[in-house]
């Protein structure tokens, strides 16, 4: 009889402590959204995100690192309440998760070794071309989708994909603007980032489906932080390198989405 009377006391902890607490998931892999500071603590701006909706739903915050190819997973399998990890909305994620409203648009764009032969998306449809992509991004979607005589090549990190660029072992590597930026600005003798969007794109929160009353919330926590000036703040304070790159380029700001 204890040990039952235990067990139950246990699992109403358990489960206390879960409703107070909001759990996000993401990959803290990719500066300036998601990373590890020089502390090993989780930092960016999809971070502060995370923290201003777990203020406004009144919770303590829990941020778990998990790889991107599986994150959705974890939300559908209810391991996390959301995820929050620079996710791009595509018609295949909506079969399987639910998304906000978004609050980032970007696009997919290229980076090459420095004496490559690819000037623009036309010469990655080449015969024998070899591209590089992360596994379970849009760029790796994109690849298959549209890069049918390529050699795609599919791994599990950022500095893996860069590094193949910058020993020239692949023509190419297909990615989202910011990160080709930050990437090329790390290796400008051995690469050239293509900027021009082989295809705009938005970013969201990603939710379990069927979080309707959650979903609500978490719109309501982005549409103030785009009407107050927050993500002004989180620009100044992580991108103001990468938005002086883009203004100098002529290119529109990833939270300057038009509604």
């Amino acid at each position: 009889m204890l040990r039952h009377l235990a067990l139950t006391l246990l699992l109403l902890l358990c489960g206390c402590s879960r409703s107070n607490k909001l759990i996000i998931g993401t990959d803290a892999t990719y500066p300036p959204f998601e990373f590890k500071d020089e502390h090993g603590q989780i930092t960016g701006v999809d971070i502060e995100v995370g923290r201003e909706i777990a203020r406004s739903l009144g919770k303590e915050v829990e941020f778990r690192n998990i790889n991107f190819d599986g994150l959705i997973t974890a939300l559908r399998t209810g391991s996390i309440d959301l995820v929050i990890s620079a996710l791009s909305i595509t018609p295949e994620r909506r079969k399987s998760i639910d998304f906000s409203e978004p609050y980032v648009k970007t696009g997919l764009a290229v980076l090459v070794s420095k004496d490559s032969t690819v000037q623009s998306a036309a010469d990655l449809k080449a015969p024998g071309r070899k591209v590089v992509v992360r596994l379970g991004t849009t760029g790796e979607s994109w690849a298959r989708e549209n890069l049918k005589d390529a050699k795609i090549i599919a791994l599990d990190a950022d500095v893996s994909c860069v590094m193949e660029v910058v020993n020239a072992s692949v023509d190419a590597w297909i990615y989202d603007q910011v990160s080709i930026m930050n990437h090329h600005a790390r290796h400008p003798e051995k690469t050239r980032a293509l900027l021009a969007p082989l295809r705009e794109e938005v970013w969201a929160i990603g939710l379990k489906q069927g979080s309707d009353e959650l979903r609500t919330k978490v719109n309501a926590v982005i549409s103030r932080m785009q009407t107050d000036g927050s993500f002004t703040k989180l620009a100044d304070r992580f991108m103001a390198k990468e938005k002086a790159m883009m203004t100098a380029q002529n290119l529109p700001f990833v939270f300057e989405l038009k509604k």
